[in-house]
């Protein structure tokens, strides 16, 4: 399995329409977290914010949230922001530009945002370019920094230090509240969040 810890520079221009990172004036990490909600891992990434008064931005699953309205109206409670994941979870490079499309406006109902999040960050530009039609503003969302807590190879040390490593000011985090990923994001996220406050900075979320 191959993928970028930090996205590199190159990509980020070769798809300067996405939003990659920020450049905020104070120090500000954005930790987002994708594919829930899910009752345990949601409900915990919930309860480790709370403890730093942290925000954090959730790419929800329309059919997790179908399945779950409670923990979606916590987050919504709690002051976070969400934004859309498509309703099953369908990679962009494999699916039919109608059929993709759908499936997001399928979401929407669950989802009010207009934050998205392509799963596995792959969308054809046939796709962004319908989407743009039908929503002026949608914008979608990347990241800098992969945590990397999917990869069921890893320990959830090396989890951590992917983040601790290449994270900085203005990165946009990708951890996944989803019970594949719960071990590694179990370890990871409350010594992120400790690590990372006690340098001074926030974290706050995507508006």
């Amino acid at each position: 399995m191959f993928y970028f810890i930090r996205t590199p520079w190159w990509l980020k221009k070769l798809y300067n329409r996405y939003i990659w990172d920020f450049s905020p004036s104070q120090k500000t990490i954005y930790l987002t977290f994708d594919d829930g909600p899910h009752p345990a891992a949601t409900s915990f990434v919930l309860k480790e914010l709370a403890k730093y008064n942290a925000k954090a931005t959730f790419f929800c699953i329309g059919k997790n949230v179908a399945a779950h309205p409670e923990i979606y109206n916590r987050i919504i409670a709690e002051n976070h922001a969400v934004g859309n994941h498509t309703h099953n979870h369908l990679n962009g490079w494999r699916t039919n530009i109608k059929q993709y499309v759908e499936n997001i406006l399928e979401a929407k109902p669950y989802i009010n945002s207009m934050l998205f999040r392509p799963p596995y960050g792959k969308i054809k530009s046939s796709q962004v370019k319908l989407l743009s039609n039908l929503y002026p503003g949608f914008r979608i969302i990347m990241w800098s920094v992969l945590s990397a807590d999917f990869d069921l190879t890893i320990t959830p040390d090396k989890c951590l230090k992917n983040v601790l490593g290449n994270a900085k000011s203005g990165s946009i985090i990708v951890f996944h509240d989803s019970e594949k990923a719960f071990t590694n994001l179990e370890y990871t996220l409350p010594k992120v969040l400790e690590y990372f406050s006690k340098k001074g900075y926030a974290f706050d979320k995507i508006i």
